[in-house]
């Protein structure tokens, strides 16, 4: 396929990062167009479609896979329908791009590599974790260069509060049979770690807690189970003795916290993420903030990135199938170490 071929797309679930990345950035390359709507209700759709200029919409999103004149599809849906759509869109003949997280667990993840990999002339692409694309680049850099050392532990932060309020309905994210294994924000702030390693751990510990244990589920009006953790604190260790520790809870009111630190043998990589800045510490040295140089710095880039793979036949390189797998490894193993009271999970190297 050329730099110049039409590649027309049809969009499965448009939810927020759908409407604020992928439809407007789709429509902005030359020579692509978003053809079809398919979200969770004809009313929803059509809305979608007038706010975008979008000529379709379909009442379900077989149809939209089974079009023979869309090239690629955007799935924008929770993680409980990724596979099943990605895997029939492969099959189906059309590139595929899905919102993160993967899906409800790595044997799912594992099923769409798998199609992925009979259709190996089609893209197979995740969206990527974000919030580190400025400096990932400067932080592998370093760490390559040893000047922090030899690396001991990294460590990351996450607080929301969504979950503080116990008369609050029950969100999508608590939702086991949306969200599947996948708790609160983990998997996407694990994400970066196993961008910058470029490995995995061999095993994970976890704990955490339930503080409400049954919420209103606004779709059907009955109280349901809560059955995905509120807080959860995590431990992965690697085979030379590195660890991963974090800490991701929906029960903290006020301005949060959201940070990484990288802690070598001679110093410490700081990334605040609620500030926007990398800070470096030496040891015998101040703290000393880091302005990644210009041409290293990230972007999203995801819907261009995409159309490029499709046009040039370049490799996925955010996110691709397999970092997709990787990650959900880890958050089956967390999740799972959580249920059976903080024993470790130990996670396979093989895909």
């Amino acid at each position: 396929m050329s730099s110049s071929d039409a590649i027309r797309v049809g969009v499965i679930g448009a939810g927020t990062n759908t409407k604020l990345r992928h439809i407007p950035g789709l429509q902005a390359i030359d020579g692509v167009s978003v053809d079809v709507i398919c979200n969770r209700s004809e009313a929803s759709s059509q809305a979608v479609a007038d706010e975008f200029g979008v000529a379709r919409i379909a009442s379900n999103w077989q149809s939209v896979v089974e079009d023979e004149s869309i090239d690629a599809i955007c799935i924008g849906t929770w993680p409980y329908m990724h596979a099943e759509i990605s895997i029939a869109a492969l099959n189906a003949g059309k590139h595929v791009l899905t919102e993160a997280r993967m899906a409800m667990n790595a044997e799912e993840g594992q099923a769409m590599i798998e199609a992925a990999r009979a259709n190996s002339d089609r893209v197979a692409q995740i969206v990527p974790s974000p919030f580190t694309l400025k400096w990932d680049k400067t932080i592998q850099e370093s760490l390559e260069s040893g000047e922090i050392g030899d690396l001991r532990e990294i460590r990351s932060i996450k607080t929301l509060p969504m979950n503080v309020d116990s008369s609050a309905p029950i969100n999508w994210r608590q939702k086991i049979e949306y969200s599947g294994n996948n708790t609160m924000m983990l998997g996407i702030y694990y994400e970066p770690v196993q961008r910058w390693l470029g490995r995995e751990p061999s095993r994970v510990w976890a704990d955490g807690s339930i503080y409400t244990d049954e919420r209103l589920d606004p779709e059907s009006g009955e109280s349901t189970e809560v059955l995905i953790p509120e807080t959860l604190q995590s431990i992965a260790e690697y085979s030379d003795g590195l660890r991963y520790s974090a800490h991701m809870t929906g029960i903290e009111l006020g301005t949060g916290r959201d940070e990484y630190a990288l802690c070598g043998s001679k110093g410490t990589l700081r990334l605040d993420l609620q500030s926007g800045e990398l800070f470096k510490t030496l040891i015998g040295e101040d703290e000393k903030r880091i302005e990644p140089e210009a041409s290293k710095i990230g972007a999203w880039n995801v819907e261009a990135d995409f159309i490029e793979s499709i046009r040039e036949g370049t490799p996925v390189k955010l996110t691709s199938f397999q970092d997709g797998v990787n990650y959900m490894k880890f958050t089956d193993a967390a999740l799972a170490s959580y249920r059976k009271g903080g024993a470790w999970i130990e996670i396979k190297a093989d895909g």
